[in-house]
């Protein structure tokens, strides 16, 4: 399947109905987020520590497959200013070689003011605050989901 960076494009390559799994990935830590079939609610599902590419291939192909998954949806960590730097251009290679493993449509979604946007939501107490210590990975998935939601119109 092919790899997207246009929302509409994505909307259009997947089946009417199923779910989707957002992922925040990072070098230590996966954030693992999915919808409902109809793609009308997102739910931040867990944060999984990296364990090297098979591995993590495995586990995020058993969530796929157990939520029923059709499409997924990984964070593209952009500059402020849009342009992709050393960090995009890793997480592209990366999105290449999970595209290859899963026949499913997968789209990247710019990722710029996540952070930012877990941490507001905590302050405003629509998510519960995490312990110390505690990961939000799977909060940040979440946005990134959601964001990608609101663009396929």
């Amino acid at each position: 399947m092919p790899l997207h960076d246009n929302r509409r494009a994505f909307a259009l390559a997947l089946p009417p109905r199923g779910s989707l799994l957002g992922l925040d990935l990072s070098k230590r830590r996966i954030g693992v987020a999915g919808t409902d079939a109809e793609r009308r609610l997102v739910t931040p599902l867990l944060t999984l520590k990296r364990k090297g590419f098979d591995d993590d291939l495995r586990r995020i192909a058993a969530i796929g497959v157990e939520r029923s998954a059709v499409g997924l949806v990984l964070g593209l960590p952009l500059n402020m200013d849009g342009s992709e730097g050393p960090m995009a251009k890793g997480m592209r290679e990366e999105a290449a070689r999970i595209e290859a493993a899963f026949p499913v449509p997968l789209l990247l979604q710019d990722e710029r003011l996540t952070t930012e946007a877990v941490k507001q939501a905590i302050l405003e107490g629509r998510v519960r605050r995490p312990r110390p210590g505690e990961a939000t990975d799977h909060l940040a998935a979440a946005v990134i989901l959601e964001d990608a939601l609101r663009g396929m119109g």
